[in-house]
């Protein structure tokens, strides 16, 4: 059965698992794989901003000997024509599709429509690609998934995608202390199901600094992410938005107070709003480590474009 990568609802432990392994060995060892995907076509769908995921899937698919063609969403007839047959028409010049969309309505629309492989690269639910790059992260560098993270910042799209991993591999504990929550479209249930798993504890989202700090003392790694939204960030019309979230998120900066007496590698999507959900000195003493974890954007989302188009390939 033909799978894409929207979240990772319909994949097993060991199907993940498969994809962190190659992306490991691609990583190691590109010359292997230089030639896996020739003559292999990608569009890349820009509805939202990035630098990573542009970069990160171009490379890639280059890397892997294939081709790549962009377009960013207001270039596009998808603003003007009706998406399905819109869908359909790409699916015609293409292999693989990967879009980074704002709602989740219109990834499950591709999702229900494509007749190639197709990749969401973030919507406002889920980011499954970052989480993939997190865990390659964290399997270099504790050996494994095994490990205590404590994730401080917004229930959003990262958060639920991370919070759907670590309960799907049963390894390691994810710690949510979320004082901010986005507007997502998980199921209702979604958060207790999880915690029902034994692997994601919810925090209280009141604690004291002092009750956080203990809890950051006994982590392996802490997880922030942007407050604001970042096509809002620099938005007039956001502003009043933007200073009440500050206000509200400020207390729960990493910053080295946190960090104190403490062990934690601190991990971080990007792009960074410095002064805001992390401090400049936390950024300095772990660049290299977020630097990894945004680079492993590339060599994770090669083995997910090569394991979704081989398994188009053996579907027909």
């Amino acid at each position: 059965m033909k799978k894409n990568m929207i979240n990772f609802s319909n994949y097993s432990k060991e199907e993940l698992n498969n994809i962190l392994d190659l992306a490991y060995d691609m990583k190691q060892f590109p010359e292997k794989y230089s030639q896996a995907l020739k003559g292999q076509k990608l569009y890349t769908l820009f509805e939202k901003t990035s630098t990573r995921t542009f970069l990160s899937f171009t490379t890639g698919i280059t890397e892997l000997g294939g081709t790549y063609y962009n377009q960013l969403w207001e270039d596009s007839n998808f603003v003007l024509g009706e998406t399905v047959s819109e869908i359909k028409y790409v699916c015609r010049n293409v292999d693989i599709i990967m879009a980074r969309l704002v709602k989740n309505e219109t990834v499950e629309l591709f999702d229900k429509n494509v007749t190639v492989p197709f990749i969401n690269g973030c919507d406002s639910t889920y980011h499954p690609c970052q989480i993939l790059a997190d865990a390659l992260t964290l399997k270099e560098h504790f050996g494994g998934l095994n490990v205590k993270l404590m994730y401080i910042g917004a229930k959003n799209n990262v958060f639920n995608s991370l919070v759907e991993f670590f309960a799907k591999m049963g390894e390691g504990t994810i710690y949510g202390l979320t004082p901010l929550v986005n507007d997502t479209a998980v199921e209702s249930d979604f958060y207790e199901k999880a915690k029902a798993t034994g692997y994601y504890v919810e925090l209280d989202p009141d604690m004291s600094m002092e009750e956080a700090k203990k809890y950051a003392s006994k982590m392996d790694v802490l997880y922030t992410d942007t407050w604001v939204d970042m096509e809002f960030f620099n938005n007039p019309a956001y502003q009043e938005q933007k200073e009440k979230t500050l206000a509200k998120m400020m207390p729960y900066q990493i910053n080295k107070e946190l960090l104190e007496g403490g062990r934690a590698k601190v991990m971080h999507d990007m792009p960074m709003h410095v002064g805001y959900e992390i401090s400049q000195e936390v950024v300095d003493e772990n660049l290299d480590f977020i630097l990894d974890q945004a680079e492993n954007r590339r060599h994770a989302e090669k083995a997910v474009m090569v394991t979704l188009l081989n398994q188009s390939e053996h579907k027909n």
